[in-house]
């Protein structure tokens, strides 16, 4: 099948893989030159493993090309993906949709025109507030374009979205007509025919699962992360209690990962965003409860930046510290929302010197925050640093040796912001040990 994919960044450029790689013809479309060059050329914008390779053979088996001419989009095909970001917006942190309506609003006259294609289908993956297709919808007619809209959220995490979109856990289609839903079967062929199952529902209830889905994993985040404060009130184990927590079915292990809380570009996004929309529907509980989850998120750096404080002695001034992550997460580059980043620019501030060491993401760290310092490797990071911060919980950090990094540092005292070091062994090569919810070590 032909396809459009109309935005190419993280979504979209993995989607248009994707699709390709399922055997399907792709045209990636993005009024980004320098985006475009460099998938062009094989050389995703990003890091996420596995895209490189599949763009270099999907576009060597000529199935993937990209343009930054949106107007090729309705000549080229009559089936096409929108893809734009939907970022927070500015004061009440609603999703901002221009990107969305700007690339309906040029698509729309190739719909209106190219009668070669009657039974156009547009379809949204961006993640968008509850009645956004409806709306989409009624402005296509106006401009006198003819197309269904469908909805078919992605619910790729960073590091695995390549598997994700070709092993997904569910296909969610929203749709109104029996042919959008038809299209999205075909498009996914390969996927249900190896069990995948295609949930076809109307596209507002497929609007709500992503951000649904999202904020539910985020109110499990912060409540264990709420529990981890009544722990260190009360000088219970927060691992020991997330554990057996999680032994009982209906709760389960996942997510319940107390430490430094999530970030990035989607939780926080859309909690924000499924909040505003709550209020603009006059449902003023739930957006105070997605404000509580969101806040409860927060509060974890500064109570990481807390925790170092008191292990620099009461004050960060004359002090260095090294932090170890600068990701949102591991397996990443993104620094979007980072609460690792967060915290190393919280504890610069109040006038400690900050070394950042990140297996991927120090390029992207040092362009949006260039008053900290970097190192590219972990052990030059924590040279003579009074503090590590342990906040990105990359493999790589749990093979640190404590007794060699004990050597090289000025104090060894560790805050482990993720929970993921075992402390013994860095408590007997003589370090210092702090972290959310757990009794203190030295």
């Amino acid at each position: 099948m032909r396809m459009t994919v109309i935005g190419t960044g993280y979504v979209g450029a993995v989607h248009a893989a994707c699709m390709a790689d399922l055997g399907h013809q792709v045209l990636g479309v993005d009024v980004d030159t320098e985006r475009t060059a460099a998938l062009a050329a094989g050389r995703p914008p990003f890091h996420e493993p596995g895209l490189s390779a599949m763009l270099r053979r999907v576009m060597d088996a000529g199935r993937l090309t990209f343009t930054t001419s949106p107007r090729l989009a309705g000549a080229f095909a009559d089936t096409h993906f929108i893809c734009v970001g939907t970022p927070q917006r500015p004061g009440d942190g609603a999703a901002d949709l221009r990107y969305v309506e700007a690339a309906v609003d040029a698509l729309a006259p190739a719909l209106r025109a190219d009668a070669r294609h009657p039974e156009t289908v547009v379809i949204g993956k961006s993640t968008v507030p509850v009645g956004t297709a409806e709306r989409l919808t009624a402005r296509l007619a106006a401009a006198g374009a003819h197309a269904d809209v469908a909805w078919n959220p992605e619910f790729l995490r960073e590091g695995s979205a390549v598997q994700d979109t070709l092993r997904p856990e569910r296909i969610v289609a929203g749709v109104g007509s029996a042919r959008a839903e038809a299209r999205l079967r075909e498009i996914y062929a390969p996927l249900l025919a190896a069990g995948v199952p295609f949930l076809a529902t109307d596209t507002a209830t497929a609007e709500l699962v992503k951000v649904a889905s999202n904020s539910f994993l985020a109110t499990k985040i912060s409540f264990i992360n709420a529990m981890a404060e009544i722990c260190d009130a009360t000088g219970a184990d927060v691992l020991t209690l997330a554990e057996a927590m999680g032994a009982d079915s209906r709760i389960g292990t996942r997510f319940l990962a107390p430490g430094l809380g999530f970030g990035g570009s989607c939780l926080p996004k859309d909690i924000r965003a499924f909040a505003a929309r709550a209020q603009e529907l006059g449902l003023g509980a739930s957006t105070e409860f997605l404000h509580q989850v969101d806040a409860i998120n927060t509060r974890q750096r500064d109570r990481t930046v807390d925790l170092a404080r008191d292990l620099a002695g009461g004050a960060f001034a004359g002090r260095s510290v090294a932090v170890l992550g600068a990701a949102f997460k591991p397996g990443s580059d993104d620094v979007r929302d980072s609460p690792a980043l967060a915290v190393a620019e919280a504890v610069r501030r109040e006038g400690a010197q900050v070394r950042v060491h990140d297996p991927e993401a120090v390029d992207n760290a040092r362009a949006v925050r260039p008053d900290l310092q970097y190192a590219l490797d972990a052990t030059k990071a924590c040279e003579r640093a009074d503090v590590v911060l342990h906040l990105t919980e990359w493999p790589q950090y749990r093979e640190l040796d404590p007794t060699a990094l004990a050597a090289v540092v000025h104090t060894p005292a560790l805050v482990d912001g993720r929970n993921t070091l075992d402390p013994a062994p860095w408590h007997a090569a003589g370090w210092t040990v702090r972290a959310p919810g757990r009794p203190r070590l030295g």
